[in-house]
């Protein structure tokens, strides 16, 4: 059953219109974001599609396709509950800006793979934000949308996330990456058209699922606020003599500072390679990236850690976690003719340790939010 026939076998009307919003891979720049830095970031061809009726009261009922049973029918948003806290979030965070929202009924058909780093969350968001924006007539422009729905995730969630995955989803374009500067919010779409190339980005999805809510992910942006503090530097984006920074950090501080500031020039440095044509040369920075993100930012895992490492040892051109890590998912830029051969050798690695093999997804970068009915 598609979400239309979900919806009226729910509601029994029609929906006023369907919505989709992709996830993301970011293909570098890992927890730069809330740092003010540098990110690049595609959509990916799955997401969140929503179907949604306005309503003339303020009740707001949520339902979904994969999750039977947890139907939730709301007249006070903040008694919402699990994964509904997304869309109630988006809701609030749109009454509380003064903006006319009233009810709605929504039926929700996922298909980013959960717990996979691949921004299920903010597609749920965005589908559900671009749809309201529609449907009660606010013109929200794609990054005005980005940022309530992270707005959402912050306050009402309660996800400490950056910009990043609101805005992957809101302003992908087919074809391109999303170089987005996290302070201003400046960006622009970035060609990448692997195929061009023989080259693919080979998403690894380790189905090691993590939860950032835990604090683990809190801890990480904390660190890196104390130690902007004691440089005296609004972020660790305004570190500009490194060497001199990480002189006067220790421990979690000085580690956090060296992966932000380096993740930031290799951002740059991978879309310098981009324009150039030079494709194949960014593995080598993909690589730095993971190295960075195991051993000072310390979000990686074993599965993480084996899915790269036997990646690269399969001929990958390059590989790193994507995310936010504790688990999720790696990608691997990998060339057509090898593909076979690094799935094997990530697969025989697994079953080497008695793990339960990953699943391998080709990433294509697709268009962001959009309405499709």
């Amino acid at each position: 059953m598609g979400v239309a026939g979900a919806f009226f076998q729910a509601y029994g009307e029609q929906p006023a219109g369907i919505w989709h919003a992709p996830g993301r891979v970011n293909l570098i720049g890992e927890h730069t974001d809330y740092n003010d830095g540098f990110v690049l970031p595609f959509a990916v061809p799955w997401g969140v599609t929503a179907a949604v009726r306005p309503r003339e009261d303020l009740t707001v009922r949520i339902a979904s396709l994969q999750m039977p049973g947890e139907e939730q029918a709301l007249d006070d948003l903040d008694r919402a509950e699990g994964w509904v806290r997304y869309p109630a979030g988006v809701l609030q965070v749109m009454r509380g800006a003064g903006l006319p929202v009233r009810g709605a009924d929504i039926m929700i058909d996922g298909d980013v793979p959960t717990g996979a780093g691949l921004s299920s969350s903010a597609a749920l968001e965005v589908s559900v934000g671009l749809a309201l924006s529609d449907l009660y007539g606010l013109g929200l422009e794609p990054m005005e949308l980005a940022k309530l729905c992270q707005k959402a995730e912050n306050d009402f969630v309660g996800m400490p996330c950056g910009i990043m995955d609101q805005a992957a989803s809101a302003l992908g374009r087919e074809g391109h990456a999303l170089f987005l500067d996290c302070r201003s919010l400046a960006n622009r779409a970035v060609p990448f058209d692997l195929s061009a190339y023989g080259l693919q980005i080979l998403i690894i999805d380790t189905g090691v699922h993590h939860e950032l809510a835990d604090g683990q992910y809190a801890k990480r942006r904390q660190d890196c606020e104390n130690a902007a503090k004691h440089l005296g530097v609004a972020s660790l984006r305004d570190v500009t003599d490194l060497a001199g920074a990480l002189s006067r950090l220790s421990g979690d501080e000085r580690a956090r500072t060296q992966h932000v500031v380096t993740e930031n020039h290799r951002v740059e440095a991978v879309i310098g390679l981009l324009r150039a044509g030079a494709v194949q040369e960014i593995g080598a920075l993909l690589n730095a990236s993971h190295l960075s993100l195991r051993d000072q930012y310390q979000v990686s895992c074993p599965e993480l850690d084996v899915a790269v490492e036997s990646a690269v040892r399969g001929g990958a051109r390059g590989a790193r976690m994507t995310g936010g890590g504790f688990g999720g998912s790696a990608i691997a830029l990998v060339a057509d003719d090898r593909v076979d051969r690094v799935r094997t050798t990530v697969e025989r690695a697994y079953a080497e340790r008695g793990w339960a093999p990953p699943t391998f997804l080709p990433a294509t970068p697709a268009p962001g939010a959009h309405r499709i009915h």
